[in-house]
């Protein structure tokens, strides 16, 4: 039986949410499926997957499961295929595990010290962006504020002239 590692759609109409299930390469998209390894949800930035990383190295490696395209680059970005290869060079004798095992970490590490700063460049550029929309809208409530007053104040001088000439054409009268 060929097996596929494939996303399934789930979510709903214009917020897709995945999971990575494994499949008979036979079946359709969310059809009937092996064993679900993880979830992807490309709505985030970056996106988030939640992997079972020893499945994820158990179906590519020793089972020999073909994934899509997209889920290649998910197992990529994850660290599987780079697992894979250690393996392979720990089977020729290039290094042992532990070796294998600190060359991951140091990996591992370094993605999520890269993923953590697109989260804090993008927190970054969020918050100057509302500072600036706040900048802007209380320029706009000044200039508001600024005419409101010169209506008021023009209203005011308008009515002490009327009660000035009425003060002055009530003497006159009387």
């Amino acid at each position: 039986m060929a097996t596929k590692i494939r996303l399934q759609r789930r979510g709903r109409k214009g917020y897709a949410f995945y999971s990575i299930v494994i499949a008979d390469a036979r079946a359709p998209r969310d059809g009937r499926f092996i064993e679900k390894i993880g979830t992807y949800n490309p709505n985030t930035n970056p996106s988030t997957v939640d992997l079972n990383f020893e499945r994820a190295l158990y179906w590519v490696e020793e089972a020999g499961a073909q994934p899509t395209d997209t889920v290649r680059n998910i197992l990529s970005h994850e660290g599987v295929y780079l697992m894979k290869h250690l393996h392979g060079g720990v089977k020729k004798g290039a290094f042992d595990m532990e070796e294998a095992q600190r060359r991951f970490d140091a990996w591992k590490e370094s993605k999520v010290k890269g993923d953590e700063k697109v989260r804090a460049t993008e927190a970054q550029a969020k918050k100057k962006a509302y500072e600036e929309e706040l900048r802007a809208e209380k320029a706009i409530n000044e200039a508001i504020a600024k005419k409101v007053a010169e209506k008021k104040a023009a209203a005011a001088a308008a009515a002490a002239e009327a009660q000035a000439a009425e003060a002055t054409e009530a003497p006159a009268e009387a």
